[in-house]
């Protein structure tokens, strides 16, 4: 009974110890590739957001500025978006979705943990929020 334990408890250490040295899926590379004042629209802004995600990579749950609507096509790959408490949906290349300002970014992640995916934000945003990403506390 003795050997049983030993080896029970060796085994359920080799687990844990393998699972820890899991690497942590990559997070998003985002970069503003268009930002322009709307001459029409005083006090807002249209900014462009490249979000590329490597192979299993994601974004953290978050908010935009409460001012943002966001309209998203997928670039390259699918992504996996799950927006206040619907349910996930995936996108593929050529789709679109969007958010409503307030709206809260439960998932946002690459539907494909073997290839890369990538979308573009459009922001239409107050000229004065700076921010475009707010991450929310589990």
């Amino acid at each position: 009974m003795p050997r049983l334990l030993i080896a029970t408890a060796v085994y359920a250490a080799s687990i844990l110890t393998a699972h820890a040295a899991e690497p942590a899926a990559p997070l998003a590379k985002v970069s503003v590739v268009f930002d322009q004042a709307l001459p029409n629209v005083p006090g807002k802004s249209m900014k462009g957001v490249l979000v590329e995600y490597g192979p299993g990579g994601s974004s953290p749950a978050h908010m935009h500025p409460r001012s943002a609507f966001i309209y998203a096509t997928v670039l390259e790959g699918a992504i996996r978006s799950q927006v206040n408490d619907e349910p996930a949906k995936v996108y593929h290349k050529g789709e679109n979705f969007f958010e409503r300002p307030g709206d809260r970014h439960a998932a946002s992640a690459n539907a494909s943990d073997t290839e890369p995916a990538k979308l573009l934000a459009v922001f239409v945003v107050d000229t004065a929020d700076k921010e475009l990403v707010t991450p929310i506390a589990k």
